[in-house]
């Protein structure tokens, strides 16, 4: 058994030792609330990048499109070209028109405060709303991290899942608390270029030792010609347009996730997004078809069929299969890294919705550089302990957990931050009954709307209503002036 070998622990100690290291560093540089939530708008090219891109992938990247290309095939391929194409849109036009407007906005540093500074008529109501929203999802969010952690320690370790779990999270928790935004924002440069290379490294070994690309494409045609139709199931019935739409409609929810346009509102000039952009979509492109390679290679290597959500173990059974033992306990720790560079920067936006926007509303209070600071640190502590709350019953479904609050926030904040950017006629009222409507429809609509549209990606319906919500009311108030 792989993790019998004692290298496979070195391995992760050696990780976990760098990530540490890390963030006592980024405290040495972490003063005030805009480093601590922002790093001060200092992140360079490569740490933006890189940054936005782990934080954006999670373990999902690791573990569910693996699981997902070893289940469906080409199918996956929809989801990842989603994926992708939101990458690339996001990065060409969402973060240097976000950079500029966030620093003209009083210098923003949570996306409740660009709206707020937006629309001062509405100020109070749209940095609550916002942060109520924020911290809706991020719970679930973080929760399903935390569910990923400690399954990943009790599958591979053999740990018991509780204290798995709670070690997961005192990791996450005290480099966050510590170092803020630097210390997560370096950490996932580190965390990025590792499942870079883990990824990368264990297609390749993996398509190597089946004959190249074409003998694993001829290998793959011989056991099911379905596993390479973009159109098919494995069953061999055709794909439904709806379900390509949904997979396709993954890709707006990167318009909406907080822990993503941070860095947008963080790099240090708007003349480093096309450098930044460039590393950005590179990574993401190699990353997304290095995982789809090994869940489909998979197939062919792992001996025992992996049944239902079993599937997402592909990535970790074909590691004995590819690498030394202290190599395949790098890549372990990778879907680690993948897990926590997730769980971080869901924590710092959550807190910062706490103690940036929740308390002045509720209090009417400024406090020193040096309580708000003490507050934001505390913040972290109390959301990782809901967090871990829920991830505390091993039974919890990752990637529903996941699709769901990735839905909740492209729906809730993506028109809204898109026709506030781009479209002038937008009106404060307007973009406030937006968020309430994208984020409602998205709570709602696995209760009520797959009843209307059966596996309909509820991302969609949210999307559109709160785009139509917006464009009508504000349409209704020019008119009226």
């Amino acid at each position: 058994m792989l993790t019998e070998n004692h290298l496979v622990y070195v391995a992760f100690a050696l990780y976990l030792l760098v990530v540490l290291w890390i963030g006592w560093m980024a405290a040495e540089r972490t003063h005030n609330t805009a480093d601590y939530f922002l790093g001060s708008r200092q992140l360079g090219r490569w740490v933006a990048a890189l940054s936005a891109g782990a934080s954006d992938m999670s373990g999902w990247l690791l573990l569910g499109l693996p699981g997902f290309a070893y289940a469906a095939g080409l199918q996956a391929g929809w989801l990842a070209l989603g994926l992708f194409a939101g990458t690339w849109i996001n990065w060409k036009w969402i973060a240097p028109a976000l950079r500029q407007q966030s620093g003209k906005a009083g210098d923003a540093i949570t996306l409740p405060d660009f709206f707020a500074h937006c629309f001062p008529d509405h100020a109070r109501l749209m940095r609550c709303i916002s942060a109520l929203f924020i911290l809706l999802f991020y719970l679930f969010y973080t929760g399903s991290g935390l569910v990923a952690a400690g399954k990943l320690f009790e599958s591979v370790f053999g740990f018991d899942y509780l204290w798995a779990t709670c070690l997961g999270t005192l990791v996450i928790l005290v480099y966050t608390v510590i170092g803020g935004f630097l210390a997560v924002s370096w950490t996932d440069l580190f965390q990025g270029l590792l499942m870079f290379f883990a990824l990368t490294i264990s297609a390749f070994m993996a398509v190597s030792i089946l004959g190249g690309p074409l003998g694993a494409i001829d290998k793959l045609e011989s056991a099911n010609p379905a596993y390479l139709d973009w159109f098919s199931a494995l069953s061999g019935e055709p794909v439904t347009w709806i379900s390509i739409l949904s997979l396709l409609g993954w890709g707006l929810g990167y318009f909406g996730q907080p822990h993503i346009l941070a860095r947008f509102m963080a790099i240090r000039s708007c003349r480093m997004i096309p450098g930044a952009r460039a590393i950005a979509v590179t990574w993401s492109g190699c990353c997304l078809l290095a995982a789809m390679a090994v869940g489909m290679a998979g197939v062919l290597l792992v001996d025992q069929p992996l049944v239902g959500s079993d599937s997402e173990r592909v990535f970790l059974e074909i590691l004995p299969l590819l690498f030394h033992p202290f190599m395949a306990g790098l890549c372990l720790a990778a879907i680690l890294a993948a897990i926590m560079s997730t769980a971080d920067s869901q924590l710092l936006v959550a807190s910062s919705a706490i103690s940036e926007d929740l308390y002045h509303v509720l209090t009417r209070k400024q406090l020193s550089e040096r309580r708000q600071l003490l507050l934001g640190r505390i913040s972290v502590g109390i959301i990782s302990l809901l967090a871990l709350g829920l991830a505390m019953d091993p039974g919890k479904r990752v990637l529903d957990l996941v699709a769901y609050a990735w839905a909740g926030f492209g729906a809730s904040f993506g028109p809204a931050l898109l026709l506030t950017l781009f479209w002038k006629p937008v009106r404060g009222m307007a973009v406030l009954a937006g968020i309430i409507t994208g984020g409602a429809t998205v709570v709602l609509w696995q209760y009520t709307g797959d009843r209307l549209v059966s596996g309909v990606n509820e991302i969609i319906p949210g999307f559109i209503l709160a785009s139509l919500v917006i464009i009508l009311i504000s349409r209704s108030y020019n008119s009226h002036q």
